[in-house]
């Protein structure tokens, strides 16, 4: 049985305060025929992310039109925030879904890449988009957006020119728009737990032995974050298999050491969609999640999806 390709697409955008600019970004997605399953802004990561599902062509235009309005409305010389970045589009994550294989979706990556760096944005790989594959993204933004501005040209092996032609516009970060790192990747948890009555000092004694590269829970990468605007700690997290790792396993690990140090836990936000470990409320309930609802389940939404394709194609 053929399946037609659909792909999800969840670029993060240096700019979590000024709404019409995500307005704009969802705009410019469902004009090109994607569908928008979710957006959202943080004042204090000065940050937003976008959640889109589609067909291969319409999510990549999507993308593009995306990365020149961020090129646009966004200028990292002013940006403060507290998550790290070194682009305008900073990260776009492009996912296989169903009908199609990561390696296929890999040379769609390049060439969607070729084309962001036509506007003057240099694209580095990660995940399996790198070459050799594998390549993490806290190595791209270390020392984020200064760091790389400071060292201005970039080098050969790190950026577009794997792909492409490695002199030429995209040889430059851009001053203003920085670069965008570009990763094909499978499904993944974004979340953030909140957390109250702990400094950030404790909080890195307590996130840091957790993440896999320290020893703890495999797949998991946590940043500490104080959060000014909102009163707050959070330990921000990308969880990379929730079926290996439960995301209550890891919540239980925070609370127990939170607890211990005399803070609370106050609750759990997911950026973006919910991996099938969280597809009911009280699997919800166990990492204390703000806002569940069947419509936030990525596969629940990929079957009202396939079904409303297949009857377009009936009709």
């Amino acid at each position: 049985l053929w399946m037609r390709p659909i792909v999800e697409a969840v670029p993060n955008f240096s700019e979590g305060r000024d709404s019409r600019f995500v307005d704009r970004v969802v705009a410019a997605f469902r004009s090109r025929g994607a569908q928008v399953l979710d957006a959202s802004m943080d004042p204090d990561h000065h940050r937003s992310v976008v959640t889109v599902i589609g067909a291969p062509a319409h999510v990549a235009e999507g993308a593009l039109a995306a990365a020149a309005i961020a090129l646009d409305a966004i200028d990292l010389r002013a940006h403060r925030g507290v998550h790290p970045r070194i682009g305008a589009l900073d990260v776009l994550p492009l996912v296989p879904l169903e009908g199609i294989s990561s390696r296929e979706l890999v040379s769609m990556a390049h060439a969607l890449a070729h084309r962001i760096a036509a506007l003057g944005i240099p694209v580095f790989f990660y995940g399996a988009a790198s070459h050799p594959p594998g390549r993490g993204l806290a190595s791209l933004r270390r020392g984020g957006f200064e760091a790389l501005a400071a060292g201005g040209t970039l080098q050969t092996a790190d950026v577009e020119g794997e792909a492409g032609p490695s002199s030429g516009p995209h040889r430059v970060v851009h001053p203003t728009a920085g670069a965008t790192c570009l990763g094909v990747r499978p499904v993944l948890l974004a979340w953030n737990v909140d957390i109250r009555g702990v400094p950030l000092e404790t909080l890195r004694e307590i996130a840091g032995p957790l993440r896999e590269r320290d020893g703890g829970f495999p797949g998991l990468r946590t940043l500490p974050l104080s959060l000014p605007m909102q009163g707050r700690t959070q330990i921000s997290m990308n969880l990379e298999d929730p079926v290996r790792t439960p995301p209550e396993v890891v919540f239980k690990a925070i609370e127990s050491e939170v607890l211990r140090r005399g803070g609370e836990v106050v609750d759990t936000e997911v950026i973006g969609m919910l991996p099938d470990a969280l597809s009911t409320p009280e699997a919800a309930a166990q990492i204390r999640l703000r806002d569940w609802s069947e419509d936030r389940v990525l596969s629940n939404r990929l079957a009202a999806y396939r079904e409303a394709a297949t009857r377009t194609r009936d009709e």
